[in-house]
């Protein structure tokens, strides 16, 4: 089971690893630099369509309880 905890110290880790959310229901989301996630106790907020100064366009909340997986990224992808 991954955790609130687990998601917040893979987005605070220096330097920073890209890694993509696998949730239940077969999507995915990339989270490509520390900014462009927000983990609470239960959910993963994830800015989605992010411009060229790294605001999002709208946001997709993820019940912690759906992420199947983790997986690494390669290094140098973008969103």
């Amino acid at each position: 089971m991954i955790t609130a905890k687990q998601l917040r110290e893979l987005l605070q880790a220096r330097p920073f690893k890209p890694f993509r959310l696998c949730l239940s229901d077969g999507t995915h989301y990339d989270i490509t630099n520390h900014d462009s996630a927000f983990v609470t106790r239960n959910t993963v907020e994830v800015g989605l369509n992010l411009d060229p100064d790294g605001f999002a366009e709208y946001v997709a909340r993820c019940s912690i309880l759906h992420i199947t997986k983790l997986e690494d990224l390669p290094e140098g992808v973008t969103s």
